[in-house]
């Protein structure tokens, strides 16, 4: 563990260069299974493991085993959802209904509830995933409004896999043929653009599609023609 002062919680190069491999497991189970954890850079920090694992230590850079990384950070996004979503069956609407709280409110209960029913169990646990914030919150608000256990077991393995792994293995191909610390930022900033389009276009459509429903149909005048308005 390196004794640097500077520790910069919202920097993923800080955070693994200060914690190492049991702090990035940690910071990853946080940010996916306890609420406060929300702020926590899980893409990025994924990503630059992958990266150090590719890439020799020097200075305050370490040095992962990819094997160890892959494990480890697929077990920590696992149980950490699987946390999250036991502390919401348990707790109920209780944790989201908090007067004196800007975040745990009973809207967050409606909207996420709304977003299950709209796109069903599967779609929304495994997107949510990819979404900084959202697959925080998901995880309590699917046990607040009772997704059953077993299906969001499944869909939690899937979804928590896919994110884990491949942007592991992303961050893990990249650095090994670019100067990863150069380009963390902007190669982060791409990763979550690139995660965040099938939310959108899947949004985009079913507002289309709710548009189309709500057009009224021409009415028709006494000469059978249509009437304008």
């Amino acid at each position: 563990m390196s004794g640097s002062l500077a520790l910069n919680v919202l920097d993923p190069a800080s955070l693994a260069s200060t914690f190492g491999l049991t702090g990035l497991i940690l910071v990853v189970f946080a940010e996916t299974g306890l609420l406060v954890g929300f702020f926590l850079p899980g893409d990025s920090l994924l990503f630059l493991a992958g990266a150090y694992s590719a890439t020799a230590a020097t200075g305050d850079r370490p040095h992962f085993h990819i094997g160890a990384v892959l494990v480890g950070v697929a077990v920590a996004a696992l149980l950490g959802a699987q946390t999250g979503y036991l502390i919401g069956r348990r707790t109920g609407p209780r944790l989201f209904n908090r007067p004196d709280s800007r975040l745990f409110k009973r809207e967050n209960v409606q909207r996420a509830q709304e977003f299950l029913e709209r796109y069903g169990y599967g779609k929304s646990i495994v997107l949510a995933r990819f979404v900084p914030i959202v697959r925080t919150f998901m995880n309590p608000v699917a046990g607040v409004v009772g997704v059953p256990a077993r299906a969001f077991l499944l869909y939690n393995i899937a979804g928590g896999l896919v994110w884990s792994v491949g942007v592991t293995l992303l961050g893990y191909g990249l650095g090994r043929s670019i100067p990863i610390d150069r380009y963390i930022i902007p190669v982060t900033l791409v990763i979550i653009l690139l995660s965040a389009i099938p939310v959108l276009r899947e949004l985009a459509g079913r507002r289309s599609a709710s548009g189309r429903s709500r057009s009224p149909e021409p009415t028709e005048n006494v000469d059978g023609q249509p009437s304008g308005r």
